[in-house]
């Protein structure tokens, strides 16, 4: 597939197919996206890869532990609530999601069990956890390193007929993900991938999220 296709054609997916994924295809794919630049050649990603009953566990232990209400123990710092024009952007893909399910607004069990789809790990059949080494847990670089690495992966995956959504819910409660998937405390859980074959039939996933215009995003200084 062109670049080019792939850029403008991926989307985030949250309704796969059953079917399993070729480790040999995932394997590729790591190999593509660990071509990514990182701050002095420090490649400070890893990546844990997991289907079946490791992956189903996860899933259990996530949905069980967040509807008896116990906090998140997410690793990687969270930040403030969004505001301003970025709660808007959020606030918009929301209601585009909403609407191709539609979910009301007032739905409250539809609206909740969107939300535990995501801690779920969106019922994908595999599961990639993005974790950096803990020593390197005070560099910005590393951060900015590893959504390199992972911005490379779903578009590699994309490119060859996969789908992917990057999400934080599925590592929400750190604990149940260290242990199943066997996580080593010298690494610092950042984020979940979701990875499979899109279902086509699944109405989110023809929803595409909407892009500021260049104009308002960059800024071009000695051209004229």
């Amino acid at each position: 597939m062109h670049f080019d296709d792939v850029m403008r054609g991926r989307r985030s997916i949250r309704g796969y197919k059953p079917d399993p994924v070729p480790r040999e295809m995932i394997e590729e794919i790591l190999a593509l996206a660990m071509r990514s630049p990182s701050s002095m050649n420090t490649q400070p990603w890893n990546f844990h890869v997991i289907t079946g009953a490791p992956l189903d566990r996860i899933r259990a232990g996530n949905t069980e532990r967040n509807l008896a209400g116990i906090p998140h123990s997410r690793e990687f710092r969270i930040g403030q609530p969004f505001a301003g024009v970025h709660r808007e952007r959020q606030i918009g893909v929301a209601k585009q999601l909403f609407s191709a399910m539609g979910i009301a607004r007032d739905d409250a069990a539809m609206r909740q069990d969107w939300v535990m789809r995501g801690f779920r790990q969106f019922d994908a059949p595999v599961c990639i956890i993005i974790s950096y080494d803990r020593v390197l847990a005070d560099s910005d670089d590393t951060a900015f390193d590893c959504g390199a690495v992972t911005n490379a992966l779903v578009n590699a995956a994309w490119s060859r007929g996969l789908g992917c959504v990057i999400n934080s819910q599925g590592i929400m409660q750190s604990p149940v993900v260290r242990e199943h998937a066997g996580i080593p405390d010298d690494q610092v859980i950042m984020k979940a991938i979701a990875l499979g074959w899109p279902d086509d039939d699944f109405p989110a996933n023809a929803v595409v999220s909407e892009r500021k215009p260049v104009h308002e995003a960059a800024r071009f200084v000695g051209f004229d």
